[in-house]
């Protein structure tokens, strides 16, 4: 693997392309608006980011941002373009934030493009050894819950909000009563005043337990930790005194110098929340892929990491959502280095309806099926609802119709009947 960090763009720019991958690529390492002395040949060549590559794509009348038009008289013509440049280690070090800055920092700014997203990022080795990634991944997760191969059926806590500690054990009884495998607090339910962190895990850690000493299967609950550095470090402590298993952060709320510290602090799985990754993702002109985004947060050290779901409530479509899962199953070095595997969460308006779907678009079992509605409105209950999900995707591993084992299995019919599409 080469000692040079890559990273590939989208761009649309009314400038030759050559010329404007120079600009980006002087923005972004030893260059700005103009030469300076300083800037000598020798340090252009020891520092200077590379263009690698320009594969023209299509040109348009018109551009897809906002932009001033270059100058002259004629209409410009935007071209497109898939770039690659690539930087020295050099430059920065193996710094996630420092990364960041590079890759994905003013270049976004610049007047030469009316079209620029990140794709994806090549990093060298040196940044596995400098970040701890994921602890537990997905041999791990199996570890801790036991499942050695099928996928783990999860659930977020719902109403995701405005539940009392003692209502969301509640819910939690029923669930693990069921047979869920993972609960999830909502993004929105952290540490607040209606049911505080600790308050949250005194009252579901009893049940989990229970459960756990009465059946031998324990659990997993994602208890939502997101809040400041020493807030974050302290509720974790908390829920591994509870004997607990799984904090979760929203990733974006936290940052990467956050998710960091907390990973070598952590002693249970991590579990990542994309909350607010529309941001990055839902303009196809602008941001950044989920391909390099969650590159980062594997270094970084999350355990798992949602990826959104097939025929989701949101506005991604499948064919991005299915590229991501299999992205957070490819393997960043090359061995002896880690991987950085991470688990992907499927989740937002997921039923048993897609399942079948789910299995055929990624062929593995190595993830956690989230559903919220898809358990807990199931018109036969929210144990119904959680067999409805296993038995969907016992059919699909067997490659069984899902209509045809429907037939004799009430809980998958009923779902199917209810949430189908």
């Amino acid at each position: 693997m080469s000692d040079r960090i890559q990273a590939s763009y989208l761009i649309e720019t009314p400038y030759p392309l050559e010329r404007a991958a120079e600009v980006m690529a002087g923005e972004q390492s030893c260059g700005t608006f103009t030469r300076l002395a300083s800037e000598t040949d020798a340090l252009r060549e020891a520092h200077g980011a590379r263009v690698e590559r320009i594969e023209p794509l299509e040109s348009l009348d018109s551009p897809s941002l906002p932009l001033p038009p270059p100058p002259g008289n004629g209409r410009p013509v935007y071209r497109r373009a898939r770039i690659t440049l690539s930087w020295p280690l050099a430059n920065l070090g193996p710094s996630l934030p420092t990364l960041v800055a590079t890759v994905a920092g003013n270049l976004f700014e610049l007047k030469e493009f009316s079209a620029l997203k990140l794709l994806d990022l090549t990093l060298p080795t040196p940044f596995a050894e400098a970040y701890p990634g994921p602890q537990f991944g997905i041999a791990g997760t199996r570890e801790l819950t036991g499942i050695p191969e099928r996928p783990l059926i999860g659930t977020i806590i719902k109403p995701s909000v405005g539940l009392s500690p003692a209502a969301t054990a509640e819910v939690v009884r029923e669930l693990v009563a069921g047979g869920i495998d993972f609960i999830k607090d909502d993004e929105l339910q952290a540490n607040g005043p209606h049911n505080p962190l600790e308050a949250r895990v005194d009252a579901v850690m009893p049940v989990i337990r229970e459960h756990a000493e009465r059946t031998g299967h324990k659990v997993m609950y994602a208890f939502n930790i997101t809040g400041e550095a020493d807030e974050m470090r302290r509720h974790h402590d908390y829920v591994v005194a509870a004997g607990g298993s799984c904090v979760m952060v929203a990733l974006n709320a936290v940052g990467l110098a956050g998710v960091t510290q907390l990973r070598r602090h952590c002693q249970v799985a991590l579990h990542g929340h994309r909350a607010g990754w529309g941001m990055f993702s839902r303009s196809p002109h602008l941001g950044m892929s989920f391909v390099a985004y969650q590159k980062l947060w594997r270094l970084a050290g999350v355990d798992h990491i949602h990826v959104n779901g097939l025929h989701n409530k949101f506005s991604e479509e499948d064919a991005s959502v299915i590229a991501s899962a299999r992205t957070c199953l490819t393997p960043m070095f090359d061995p002896p280095a880690p991987g950085c595997e991470v688990m992907p969460v499927f989740s937002s308006g997921q039923t048993a309806d897609q399942a079948a779907d789910t299995y055929a678009a990624i062929a593995s079992t190595d993830l956690i099926f989230c559903a919220g509605g898809g358990i807990m409105a199931h018109p036969d209950g929210i144990g119904a609802g959680v067999h409805s999900l296993r038995q969907a995707w016992d059919a699909a591993v067997a490659g069984i119709d899902v209509d045809a084992y429907a037939r004799d299995h009430r809980e998958l019919a009923r779902a199917l009947e209810t949430f189908r599409r």
